[in-house]
């Protein structure tokens, strides 16, 4: 089951990236010798490699006993090892002996949201 990210959220990483690149093109073509206007570029590019990234990946990833939160660096924690569910302003702090992990849920889709209530609801855990 995958947690999606809000589509404000990744509608907002591609519009920027477009805006960069939009910049940047004439920017490099008219004033090739100032290698500052190649940083629109690059940062237009890393935007859209944001938006790749977060659109195939999304926020969460649960599978075959595993919650992933997807991100460069990703974070697993096994269901079965949860000893807790904290919710605090919204957000949850899934607590294992030796980890922890925080979704904040103000990144994530009403839908995606209402399922993720549910599976949390269903792991047995108490949710404080």
């Amino acid at each position: 089951m995958k947690i999606k990210f809000k589509r404000r959220r990744l509608r907002t990483y591609l519009i920027l990236g477009s805006i960069w690149v939009i910049v940047g093109i004439p920017a490099v073509i008219y004033f090739p010798h100032n290698i500052f206007n190649y940083g629109y570029l690059i940062i237009g590019i890393l935007y859209f490699c944001i938006y790749l990234f977060e659109h195939n990946k999304q926020y969460l990833t649960i599978e075959n006993g595993i919650i992933t939160k997807n991100h460069l660096i990703s974070k697993k924690i096994n269901l079965v090892d949860i000893k807790g569910i904290r919710k605090f302003s919204g957000d949850y702090k899934l607590k294992t002996d030796t980890d922890e992990l925080i979704i904040d849920t103000n990144l994530i889709e009403e839908n995606s949201l209402a399922d993720l209530e549910t599976f949390l609801e269903n792991l047995n855990v108490e949710i404080t």
